[in-house]
Order: structure tokens, then C-alpha cells, then sequence
């Protein structure tokens, strides 16, 4: 074969052919851009899941309870899509009310709570945090409380709704805690049932990755997440009406991007992890109701802690009434043998005690 010599003419004609293919159009750019990647970004697929089985990761075949809508907003130099159901009342009261869901949750799970409120006239509005159900999944996302709760009032200033109750579970009450202390005004109530971070984890429990908490959630399975939740909110005990609570979770590990769905669990997981809300609990000035299922050892990091620590760890019998103590003028509504998820465990308790308290004079 006769090579090509590189010669000063033939570097000319290349060279000239430069401008037109910078002056050529680019492709447009998708409603949904990719995010640049991060450093430890995840695979783009888990090794022997089949294409067919399960989730993607926001949910395109899964049903919510209620019509599901779209508010679309910029964060950290992309575009994010924010799921959200917004139900309105027969009979509306005038008022409206926030759910955030939990860590292992999404809107979906509060039907139950929304018909409840939804019958007494409130308006009830349950987004999908970024990173969570129906919303989008960023490969490349600095999760934190602040954001989310800035995010979360951007959504409500695009409904007009200035003022809402807010309710939040789990992590959904850090959540709400933040929300109300960035601001003040537009909190009416806040309701948190047995929220997380009503102690300071970091303080006894050594740290962990990003990238060791990628690992865990990437090994997960529907029997894994059945029986951590079997275990950590039922106390050994399982009910058929719990099986609808793993269907997300347990759909997702069967779908071959499921490590879109893991690296951001991963990333709220620090986020829990390295941001308390428990020692600005004094500042909340908003009025404030404690809904605690006494039974709950929920404790982010015990299985890795010192045996000493691990064993003193998420006693909510002790951490619900310290925080009623430190939230001024706070309501507590303990509710025995009844663990993480009062919602679910004792729903009739649970709703008198929410509907007792919103239904206050605001």
C-alpha cells in the first residue's frame, strides 16, 4: 500500500476544511439533558438484569394513585424534572397540604393520608424529591436539605400556593424541619412522623463513602428490601397490605439501569448522613406535632457502629420527647407498639391525631 506523505499542501487542505465543519449544525439538545458525569459515576446498566424486568428510573410504567404532573426547574446547570400529585378536594376548606415522602418512599405511599385529607377539604400536594420516584434521577447531583427544601418551594410557588401545613416521614421530616426553618411564613404547621436525624449520627458512627454506600444499594434485591423492612419497621412481623410499600424499590433492582436509581441513594444517604437538623430543632418558631411510633430503632449507621453506640441508637422512646422538648410549644402523640411507620401500623391513630392538629384554627 502507498502511504500518504504529509506535506505542507495536503496540512492546508485539511486545515481548510475546518471552519465548515464548525459551521455545522449541531444536534438539538434533548428536553432532558444527559448530566456531565461525576468521578464515580455508576455504570449505565447492572450486569445480568434483563431489559424486560422491572422499573426504570422514573417509573414510566408504574401507576400512582392520583394524576401525576411536572414541574420543570434548573439546578446545579441542568435541567430536572420534579413529579408531583396535586389533588383537590370536593368541598376545599382553603387550605392545602405539603407530604414529603421518606427515603425508601416516594409520593405514591401517602394515598392513604391524601384520601384522608382530601375528604376533610384540604388540597394535598405529595412531590417526588429529585433523586426519588417519578423525578429525575441526576448521574451528577450535590444533594442537600437546603436545596431540596428550595426546590420543594419553587414547586409551590408555580401552584400559587403561598402557605401550606407541611407533613413530613422519615426523612421526609428532616425534610419538613428544614423547610419550615428556611421559611417561617409559609409553614402553617408542620407534622413530623418519626422523622430521622432527631440525633446526630456522625457524632458515634464512623463514616462512609459515597461510593461504599453505591456498593450496598447496587447489591440489593426485592427479598433484601422486604426483609430489611420486615425487620426494621414491622418488628419481624409481615402483612400481606405491606407488599405494596416494596413494589417500587423491589421493581427498580430488577431494571437494567437500576444504578441510576443506587447512586442517588447513595448520595441522599450522605446527605442524611453528614447534614443534622437536630440542633436547630430550638429555632422552629412554626407550631409543630410530633406523630412518634414507640417501637422504631430506626438508626442510620448502627450496623457499623461501636456495639456501645449501636445499642443506645435510635431509642425513639426517649427521642421523641427530647424533641417535643426542643421544638417550642411541640405536641407529642406517642403511639405504643407501633414502629417506624405509624401511617401504616396504626392508621386510625395516626389520622386522628394528624386531622386534630391541621384542623386547628391556622
Amino acid at each position: 500500500m502507498r502511504k500518504l506523505a504529509f506535506t505542507p499542501v495536503l496540512a492546508s487542505l485539511l486545515l481548510s476544511l475546518l471552519p465548515v465543519a464548525a459551521c455545522a449544525p449541531a444536534p438539538r439538545a434533548e428536553l432532558r439533558p444527559a448530566a456531565p458525569p461525576a468521578p464515580s459515576a455508576p455504570p449505565a446498566t447492572r450486569p445480568g438484569a434483563s431489559p424486560a424486568a422491572g422499573f426504570d428510573p422514573e417509573l414510566s410504567s408504574y401507576t400512582y394513585p392520583f394524576p401525576v404532573r411536572y414541574f420543570e426547574l434548573e439546578s446545579q446547570r441542568q435541567k430536572l424534572r420534579m413529579a408531583y400529585m396535586d389533588v383537590q378536594p370536593e368541598k376545599p376548606n382553603g387550605r392545602t397540604v405539603l407530604l414529603l415522602h421518606g427515603k425508601n418512599f416516594s409520593g405514591a405511599y401517602w394515598e392513604p393520608t391524601i384520601r384522608a385529607l382530601s375528604e376533610r377539604g384540604f388540597r394535598v400536594i405529595a412531590p417526588d424529591q429529585i433523586g426519588f420516584g417519578k423525578s429525575t434521577k441526576p448521574a451528577a447531583y450535590q444533594f442537600s436539605f437546603h436545596g431540596l427544601a428550595e426546590a420543594t418551594r419553587a414547586l409551590l410557588d408555580s401552584l400559587g400556593v403561598q402557605r401550606a401545613a407541611v407533613v413530613g416521614h422519615s426523612m421526609g421530616g428532616m425534610l419538613a424541619a428544614r423547610y419550615a426553618l428556611m421559611f417561617e411564613g409559609r409553614a402553617e404547621r408542620l407534622v413530623l412522623v418519626n422523622p430521622i436525624g432527631l440525633e446526630d449520627w456522625k457524632t458515634v458512627v464512623p463514616y462512609r463513602s459515597i461510593d461504599a454506600w453505591f456498593k450496598q444499594e447496587l447489591a440489593a434485591t426485592p427479598d433484601s428490601i422486604r426483609d430489611y423492612q420486615r425487620k426494621s419497621y414491622y418488628d419481624g412481623a409481615w402483612k400481606p397490605e405491606y407488599e405494596r410499600l416494596i413494589e417500587i424499590p423491589a421493581g427498580w433492582t430488577r431494571h437494567p439501569e437500576y444504578a441510576r436509581v443506587a447512586w442517588c441513594s447513595a448520595l441522599t444517604y450522605d446527605m442524611i448522613f453528614t447534614q443534622p437538623v437536630v440542633y436547630e430543632l430550638p429555632r422552629l418558631r412554626t407550631p409543630t406535632l410530633l406523630i412518634i411510633g414507640l417501637r422504631d430503632r430506626t438508626a442510620l449507621g448502627r450496623a457499623w457502629a461501636p456495639k456501645e453506640a449501636a445499642d443506645a441508637l435510635g431509642d425513639y422512646t426517649t427521642l421523641g420527647k427530647k424533641a417535643a422538648q426542643a421544638i417550642p410549644g411541640a405536641k407529642l402523640v406517642e403511639i405504643p407498639g407501633v414502629g417506624h411507620m405509624p401511617q401504616v401500623e396504626a392508621f386510625d391513630k395516626y389520622r386522628e391525631a394528624l386531622l386534630g392538629f391541621l384542623e386547628q384554627a391556622p
